[in-house]
């Protein structure tokens, strides 16, 4: 038997003990990474810090608390991919294998394995408190770099972020239009029904906290399926009122990628 770590919320522990660990995550690649939803976990290795290396990075984030360590047994032959969090198309291999090559390596560091499929309670094998100082942060040997301000890379709410974004504004996601030139480029955009336009407006929307909510919400009814997805991101993790209401609308839309949207951050608002 292969054994993993998955670091998780300390509040998900009654879930995970109960019915296991969640397929959440998706997968990279062309080969078992895109068979669906899995999780991430990472082999039990004889440093305790490479480990828990990832504990850092996944804290950054704001979320519900401490993070644990849930350890987790799979069979040697169950078909895993393992990589880097670089690599585009991850080595499709067994759990057994996985655990060999990341073992061999000089600096295992960003290396992770994903399991296309849920964890089931039987596999669980323990779960453990873990020291929440653990591993890098952005990327292994990031101390001493310039940090990327892009909106991927930016958390907000993070110490010293809105600083660093004024000192260090990236070209393509700096501080985004003020509200009233944000509303007039979708308007402007409505009148000439160019959907593309919209959906980058709706892009710096989504770097806001709060918006025009009552004067966006009709665009869930935009017959250009990209712009109501562009929607769904745009205001899903607003503060003003009103945008559980445009999520509800937008779950059973008929297009696969707007109902997926809703779905990404539900989870999200969710842990």
């Amino acid at each position: 038997m292969a054994t993993f770590v998955h670091l998780t919320a300390a509040a998900t522990v009654p879930r995970i003990r109960r019915a296991g660990v969640r397929a959440l995550s998706r997968g990279r690649g062309s080969g078992l990474g895109a068979a669906g939803r899995g999780v991430y976990l990472f082999p039990v290795l004889p440093s305790y810090t490479l480990t828990h290396q990832w504990l850092r990075e996944l804290t950054r984030r704001p979320g519900p608390g401490p993070f644990v360590a849930v350890h987790v047994t799979l069979a040697d032959g169950e078909a895993v991919t393992v990589g880097r969090y670089s690599d585009r198309e991850p080595l499709g291999t067994t759990a057994a294998e996985a655990v060999r090559t990341v073992g061999a390596l000089d600096d295992p560091r960003g290396w992770e394995v994903f399991l296309p499929r849920a964890v089931a309670r039987r596999e669980v094998r323990s779960v453990r408190r873990v020291r929440q100082v653990n591993g890098w942060r952005y990327f292994p040997d990031a101390h001493g770099r310039t940090p990327c301000t892009c909106y991927g890379c930016r958390v907000r709410g993070e110490y010293g972020s809105r600083r660093l974004r004024e000192r260090r504004p990236h070209p393509l996601d700096g501080p985004p239009p003020p509200p009233r030139e944000l509303l007039a480029r979708v308007e402007a955009a409505e009148d000439k029904g160019d959907a593309d336009a919209l959906c980058e407006a709706l892009r710096w929307y989504g770097m806001r906290r709060r918006g025009p909510l009552e004067r966006l919400a009709r665009l869930a009814r935009h017959p250009d399926a990209a712009v109501r997805a562009a929607l769904v991101e745009a205001v899903a993790y607003w503060s003003t009122p009103g945008v559980d209401s445009v999520l509800r609308e937008l779950e059973h839309d008929p297009h696969p990628d707007v109902r997926e949207a809703v779905e990404d951050a539900m989870e999200a608002l969710v842990r």
